[in-house]
């Protein structure tokens, strides 16, 4: 595993691991973390793993934006902003957007800046100690790292408006009520659950992953005519490649598949 500035990413066993490791600031997001984070992710993308699991050390998932060195920026606040966002920004969509399943395992709390990082993924896991608070309002500043997006696209656009301006708690059991989260484990259990979902998901076909996500991640914007095209073309795309042809046979044959990416 590589280390730098509050993060660590690697891959094992298939697997892209990008873990916030800055326990003593809550996992909050500075200059440095961020730019760390922006290069684990680009290369753990590169590397074209089976699939991506983002987590976190410590008690918090992550806390948001690091205050100290706001405060510390003084007049040069916006500029800070600036220097963040315009790489951390791009490197969510891609993260988001990228071919293979992304999943997350919230240890903790999530705020500010932290829900654009807890939901940007395919599948969102958590436990009872997770709780959710926007923290913008309070301090007079508005949402960021795509958290306005991911959280609207989880509960819908009014209440994810809501609970901003509101800056209300979200605790474990109504994040999960409310989708927010996929599913909710006891604290100590949530490493077995996140690693079952993980392995699942790498014995799969990674073709398959990639036509699943790019056909919802387009939506509602699509009309069903250029929707039926696309499904189309994705899945005959697949009948030709070697993983479809895997999967067919291992069915009739009742096995499980060995797909390779192929």
């Amino acid at each position: 595993m590589n280390a730098k500035d509050g993060i660590e990413w690697g891959v094992v066993d298939s697997v892209g691991h990008i873990i916030l490791n800055r326990p003593e600031h809550a996992n909050t997001l500075s200059r440095a973390l961020g730019k760390a984070l922006v290069g684990a992710i680009d290369e753990i993308i590169a590397t074209k793993p089976r699939v991506i699991l983002l987590s976190a050390r410590g008690k918090y998932f992550s806390g948001g934006g690091f205050i100290d060195e706001m405060v510390e920026a003084g007049d040069g606040f916006d500029d800070l902003v600036d220097e963040i966002l315009d790489v951390v920004h791009p490197a969510i969509q891609r993260l988001s957007n990228c071919p293979i399943p992304v999943v997350t395992a919230l240890n903790g709390p999530v705020a500010g800046g932290g829900i654009g990082l807890a939901l940007c993924a395919d599948f969102v896991l958590g436990c009872h100690s997770v709780k959710l608070r926007g923290g913008y309002a309070a301090i007079g500043l508005s949402p960021d790292v795509g958290g306005s997006y991911f959280l609207a696209r989880r509960v819908g656009a009014l209440r994810a408006q809501q609970w901003f301006m509101t800056n209300e708690t979200i605790d474990a059991e109504r994040c999960l009520a409310t989708g927010v989260i996929d599913s909710l484990y006891a604290d100590d259990a949530l490493a077995a659950a996140v690693d079952d979902l993980v392995g699942r998901l790498a014995k799969a076909a990674p073709g398959s992953m990639a036509a699943i996500k790019k056909l919802c991640l387009g939506l509602p914007g699509r009309s069903l005519a250029d929707h039926l095209d696309l499904e189309h073309e994705l899945l005959r795309a697949r009948t030709r490649s070697g993983d479809g042809k895997e999967g067919v046979r291992a069915f009739v044959e009742k096995r499980a598949p060995k797909f390779t990416g192929a």
